[in-house]
């Protein structure tokens, strides 16, 4: 590998601008964190439109401090208040929490930081070592391959999601529709624009992402402001010991594999990678019921896997051009807006971004662990702000930034219209994310899926005798086939033990006819679950 990019790319960063966009991202992904329902994809949304007048690297070097820096910035909620500031947070909560209650909200907040800059490190030697590999090889794909790709994207962020597998797949839907909206690249016939002139052209993206992700962020929050719990007024102790440390660190090593593979995956993301994280620590623990009641190892492995995914999610971004989550979606969208199309080429094209980027994360680390500790007490005050102030000014700068984009006000109908359509899918329970990433890979699974069709003939079978696309089209077909296994598994398994139960001694729901331990009792294992705090249940309570 040639290492001259890599050393220009330090150059890059280090220049006084791009050091200055460096930290206000890691600034305020980390205040993102910290105010519950916002989120990095709505603000780098809202943001989208103050990046036009800066350099195409500035712009993402800010956007990907934010992403990053969030994921710290939820930790602060999960530990102080046990409420999640991101969704990759949830499992911090458990333990988080707990130690705060023992008067060690310092030492969970101190080795949270230690690992997710561990983590951020780690996943960020390995992004610079595979992201090179990744793109060189993807020179090969053409139109079939990167039909397949966009399609397993789609499947996999639906199957993976946070809610319903079902509801992932319907708002994976609507967002494929939506997508199709304008003219055909291929006729010129217009699609789904009702004669409306605004529409002929397509939907922009900036609305979209800036109602779904904003806007309904903004509405749900105030209606579930209610639910915030007082903040702790003063952190102590805020470093970890030396014993705590090593205590955490077999959870740190891990936690950092876990979340840069499962970052990788279209799908997989910081959220994922901090459950199953999470999961791995407690099976491999002699006293798993330490686990949520204050165990340092159940927030390290966290904390550590969504920091390393948050990182390497920008793999396939960068080499594919393909977004692997809802807040990588937005920044693909950001970089599109600069002119600049992410892909095998962007490495070649346009060094200067690539590796800018991929350096300024180191850079976004240090400043993430040096500020993490100092800047708790300015956090915890800016919990005490009204929601009913802070909403109606963001609600107002979000109108102005999406006005400036085009200078349409057709785009500021677009943000509400998407707005209530994106709070009520959250109250149904749908997730926005499948839906922006499916608009977002609709175009590209469209246009590429008819020029392959173009190239075979119309043979779909084309798509199997190609070696890439013929691996895509098998990794597609097993991820389609393995849910319905484990149903049908389920189902057998089910059906055998309520034929088995009358004739056993106890029957499957126990022997006092119960329906098996409650949700703070023994697993049936013998250990504790994780949900087992005090009566103030923090699972439920986080994820509500």
């Amino acid at each position: 590998m040639d290492i001259a990019p890599v050393i220009d790319g330090f150059g890059v960063v280090l220049q006084p601008e791009n050091l200055l966009y460096c930290l206000i991202g890691v600034v305020v992904g980390m205040l993102v964190g910290v105010l519950p329902g916002l989120g990095p994809a709505a603000t780098i949304a809202i943001l989208l439109p103050l990046t036009f007048n800066v350099e195409p690297v500035t712009a993402i070097i800010m956007l990907a401090g934010i992403f990053y820096g969030a994921q710290y910035g939820g930790t602060i909620t999960s530990v102080l208040l046990r409420l999640p500031g991101e969704a990759s947070s949830v499992v911090t909560v458990f333990d988080g929490y707990a130690l705060a209650r023992q008067g060690k909200a310092g030492t969970a907040l101190g080795i949270a930081a230690v690992g997710s800059f561990v983590g951020g490190t780690v996943s960020i030697v390995a992004l610079t070592l595979v992201a090179p590999l990744v793109a060189t090889f993807a020179l090969d794909f053409g139109p079939p391959e990167y039909t397949l790709l966009a399609m397993l994207g789609i499947l996999l962020v639906a199957a993976v999601g946070n809610g319903g597998r079902t509801k992932a797949f319907v708002a994976a839907g609507i967002g494929l529709l939506l997508a199709t909206v304008g003219r055909d690249g291929f006729t010129g016939a217009e699609r789904f624009t009702f004669d409306s002139l605004s529409m002929a052209d397509g939907l922009d993206f900036v609305p979209i992402a800036m109602g779904i992700f904003g806007l309904a962020e903004i509405l749900h929050s105030l209606e579930n402001r209610e639910k915030l719990a007082k903040p702790m007024s003063k952190v102590k102790n805020p470093w970890p010991s030396r014993k705590e440390l090593r205590q955490s660190s077999g959870a740190i090593g891990r936690g950092s594999v876990i979340g840069f593979v499962l970052g990788i995956l279209p799908g997989g993301g910081a959220t994922l990678s901090s459950l199953a994280a999470y999961g791995l620590e407690k099976k491999r623990a002699k006293n798993p019921e330490r686990f949520g009641r204050g165990a340092v190892e159940g927030v390290a492995a966290p904390e550590t896997a969504n920091n390393a995914a948050a990182t390497s999610s920008f793999i396939p971004l960068l080499t594919l051009g393909i977004p692997a989550n809802a807040t990588i979606a937005v920044i693909f969208g950001a970089l599109l807006i600069q002119g600049i199309t992410p892909g095998p080429g962007l490495v070649e094209d346009h060094p200067d971004l690539f590796w800018g980027v991929v350096n300024s994360m180191y850079i976004g680390n240090i400043l993430l662990l040096m500020m993490s500790i100092p800047l708790v007490g300015l956090f915890v005050k800016i919990l005490t702000v009204r929601s009913t102030i802070m909403a109606p000014i963001t609600v107002l700068i979000t109108m102005i930034g999406v006005y400036t984009v085009n200078n349409n006000t057709f785009d500021i109908l677009l943000v509400v219209v998407f707005g209530v359509l994106g709070y009520l899918m959250k109250k149904a329970g749908f997730e926005p994310g499948p839906l922006v990433l499916a608009f977002v890979l609709g175009s590209l699974l469209e246009s590429n899926a008819r020029r392959s069709l173009i190239l075979f003939d119309g043979d779909v079978s084309g798509f199997a005798t190609r070696p890439i696309s013929g691996t895509l089209l098998a990794v597609l077909v097993i991820v389609l086939v393995l849910p319905l296994l484990g149903l049908v598994y389920r189902r057998t398994r089910s059906g055998g033990a309520n034929a088995a139960g009358p004739s056993g001694p106890s029957g499957p729901t126990g022997p006092t006819g119960h329906a098996g331990p409650t949700a703070g009792g023994p697993d049936t294992d013998g250990t504790t679950g994780a949900g087992d705090v005090p009566r103030d249940n923090s699972k439920e309570e986080a994820t509500s």
